[in-house]
């Protein structure tokens, strides 16, 4: 195995990396999305049971409160739109930066191809 050969595994494997590394990132952000109203539903039972409402009563107030809460998120103006483009800027950086790796790859094959 010659040493190109080693230096295009070698891009492989950072570009593998970089990829689970923006998959994280990606899922993590959309994950967020989802479980920021439920971990507030929670918070909000908690306080309602440390006031001393029964959880079923606590519930029963925190979700449609959470519900409002998300209904004014969603009619803000470019709110949702912004979060979701966020999200979708996060996963084309990341593609760029995949395929920035590939250019390089060719640049070393084509070396073994120039060499042979």
């Amino acid at each position: 195995m010659n040493k190109i050969n080693v230096n295009v595994a070698l891009v492989r494997l950072l570009q593998f990396v970089v990829f689970v590394v923006f998959t994280f990132i990606v899922m993590t952000y959309f994950g967020a999305l989802l479980l920021i109203p439920l971990d507030l539903i929670l918070i909000i039972i908690k306080i309602l049971g440390a006031v001393g409402l029964n959880g079923i009563l606590a519930t029963a107030i925190a979700v449609p409160a959470v519900g409002y809460l998300g209904l004014v998120v969603y009619q803000t103006p470019g709110l949702v739109k912004l979060l979701i483009d966020t999200g979708l800027d996060l996963v084309n950086t990341g593609k760029g930066r995949i395929e920035a790796f590939n250019t390089i790859a060719d640049q070393l094959k084509g070396k073994v191809a120039a060499k042979a």
